[in-house]
């Protein structure tokens, strides 16, 4: 009888423990908008899980808190999602390195290696966190533009050049300036300033006809150049590498984030991250 009885409950528990779904798996990738280490949780830009959700920003939580020193605003991630019945979590948090975009990275390498050799002193790039130097440049109405006018807003640049023939590159970059002032249409505290590394060429006029393009708003949306000096110290700041090439440039990509403060928040390296997942880390620091 007492067998029977423990049989039954037995049977009963491994009923139940069968019955019980296993966690499910899933792998996705984003762009981290946001690292809150007390609370264990990271907010990221992800791109649709298949079979789980459509992309988004939400929070994560992150059970170990030393998954979160890896990551920091602006990096892109590989992570993967377990979802319980009750409970969600992200673990396997890595940040994908930007594999060079430039028009031709072996010959990059050359020149990068030949600057070293040379004894061209390594300027200091500013890291987030950091307040970014001033610096005044001309935009494509003649106006002089200078970062520290724009305290109080937020300032989200990049570097292009006008006659870049590569739609995944220059292009992708305005276009997603381009997406950011559509998106924040009416808001007078976001500023998007475009700076172009081939100064010679992109004076004011010729900037003013690129700007057409993206039906760019000259109160928000500033095109800059200036003294050649002075374009390569503002590239220079921001690790921005480019050389000439057959009257082309080969060149890194960048985009930068930078707060109310004027202190640094992200340096997006490459063309990976999407115009809706920019607009995402432009959000997350307008509502700090």
């Amino acid at each position: 009888m007492v067998r029977n009885c423990l049989l039954l409950v037995f049977t009963a528990l491994l009923s139940a423990v069968l019955c019980v779904p296993a966690p499910r798996r899933f792998e996705a990738t984003g762009l981290v908008l946001a690292v809150d280490a007390p609370n264990q949780t990271i907010t990221i830009s992800h791109a649709a899980v298949p079979s789980y959700m459509e992309a988004m920003s939400m929070p994560f939580h992150v059970r170990d808190a030393k998954l979160l020193a890896v990551a920091r605003p602006g990096d892109t991630v590989a992570f993967t999602l377990i979802v319980d019945k009750t409970t969600s979590r992200l673990t396997a948090l890595r940040v994908t390195e930007f594999q060079s975009a430039e028009r031709d990275p072996a010959l990059a390498s050359r020149l990068k290696l030949l600057d070293t050799a040379s004894g061209k002193p390594a300027a200091a790039e500013i890291t987030p966190g950091q307040t970014v130097p001033d610096f005044t440049l001309t935009d494509q109405m003649n106006r002089p533009v200078a970062l520290a006018n724009l305290r109080g807003k937020v300032v989200v640049l990049n570097f292009i050049y006008t006659r870049c023939p590569l739609p995944d590159y220059c292009f992708r970059l305005s276009n997603n300036l381009g997406r950011l002032q559509k998106r924040f249409a009416g808001r007078h505290d976001l500023v998007l300033l475009t700076i172009t590394f081939d100064p010679v060429h992109d004076v004011p006029e010729v900037l003013a006809r690129y700007a057409q393009i993206w039906k760019a708003d000259p109160a928000i949306w500033h095109f800059l150049t200036g003294p050649t000096a002075d374009v390569e110290r503002v590239c220079e700041m921001f690790g921005v590498a480019h050389w000439r090439d057959d009257g082309l440039f080969t060149h890194s990509l960048h985009t930068v984030v930078i707060d109310r403060a004027g202190k640094a928040v992200a340096n997006l390296e490459g063309n990976r991250f999407t115009a809706q997942q920019l607009g995402d880390l432009a959000e997350t620091v307008l509502n700090r």
